[in-house]
């Protein structure tokens, strides 16, 4: 097997480079990375359009978003062939930016987007069956449940402009007994970045975010709403998110109520009331609850179950980290 992945610019796609390097690992599989760029001449976009020979090697591509995709069916991954050709579409629901490529002809024979909004205008683009592979979290490896959490509230990632000053909300948090930390540094290396964001989380009670509808950005879509994996990523140490959660699928499905604190807006002083309130009625018991919850639902290795059945491979490691998994929740199920 074969995982090929475009890493575009940017740290915050290191949560999602770690994936890719966790499912190759997990798979035994060759994993291939290059650099993303969006300048691709009309000879690569023909070749996009040309049939692919076959061959019988199986082949995962993970796409940051749809336009990605047109670097995937360049000439030098394309006519080696494969048995079988599958696509993983992380920011899906950029709808608008479907390559045409994709809509002429079938090339990858399965794929997968990440939000559940996404998968009929997908398939009503591609006039095939899309699935649904939602966001998840390295739970098992970075995960936590942590009961001594020092810190109230942890910023991490973008923030509305109330909130974004890490200066002005730790002097405001102050004044009403909180304790907060502001935006951890960020790594060079993706999963180095990811232990020490993860176990920063670990030492909050509280991690602050917001959804796209109420905080955008130039980068975010200006109107359909997505669940991020920097939510997954906190609630899998344990934390709380505390702000406005994305009303989408993914948030519906996978979340559970000790999981997040509804703020109700992104107005700094009547959300830290809210907050100041919840940490008062804290116990380690939440955090072992988000941790226990984010093992059963939210951890990658059950996406990577799912795309195992769908592409018809089998993965010594990953059924032992599947039995790890269930070994450990069922463990905190009795403590609890």
């Amino acid at each position: 097997m074969k995982v090929i992945y475009a890493i575009p610019p940017g740290r915050g796609w290191n949560l999602v480079t770690h994936m890719v390097r966790l499912l190759a690992e997990l798979f035994s599989a060759e994993l291939v990375t290059y650099r993303y760029h969006r300048k691709w001449n009309t000879v690569q976009e023909a070749i996009s359009l040309a049939p692919r020979r076959r061959g019988s090697e199986t082949c995962l591509v993970v796409a940051s978003s749809p336009r990605t995709l047109l670097g995937f069916v360049r000439s030098e991954y394309w006519l080696k062939g494969y048995g079988q050709l599958a696509a993983w579409v992380i920011d899906s629901f950029w709808l608008e930016r479907i390559p045409f490529a994709l809509k002429h002809r079938p090339h990858f024979d399965q794929l997968f987007v990440t939000g559940g909004e996404d998968v009929e205008p997908w398939a009503a683009a591609l006039g095939r069956p899309v699935n649904w592979l939602p966001w998840g979290a390295d739970v098992l490896r970075l995960g936590s449940n942590n009961p001594d959490r020092p810190i109230d509230l942890q910023r991490i990632g973008r923030q509305p402009r109330e909130w974004d000053n890490d200066v002005e909300t730790e002097r405001a948090c102050s004044a009403i007994g909180l304790r907060f930390d502001g935006r951890p540094p960020m790594l060079d290396d993706a999963t180095e970045n990811q232990k020490l964001l993860m176990e920063q989380s670990s030492k909050a009670k509280f991690v602050l975010a917001f959804s796209n509808a109420v905080n955008s950005t130039s980068y975010t879509h200006p109107a359909r709403v997505y669940i991020t994996g920097r939510w997954l990523d906190a609630i899998a140490t344990g934390a709380v998110v505390a702000g406005v959660a994305p009303d989408c699928v993914a948030a519906r499905e996978l979340l559970w109520p000790e999981a997040t604190l509804e703020l109700g807006s992104i107005e700094r002083a009547s959300g830290l009331e809210r907050i100041a309130e919840a940490v008062s009625k804290w116990s380690p018991e939440v955090a072992q609850i988000n941790h226990r919850e984010a093992l059963a639902r939210l951890d990658w290795r059950w996406r990577f179950a799912e795309l195992a059945a769908a592409l018809g491979v089998r993965s010594e490691q990953l059924d032992r980290d599947l039995d790890a998994l269930r070994e450990t929740i069922g463990q905190q199920a009795l403590r609890s």
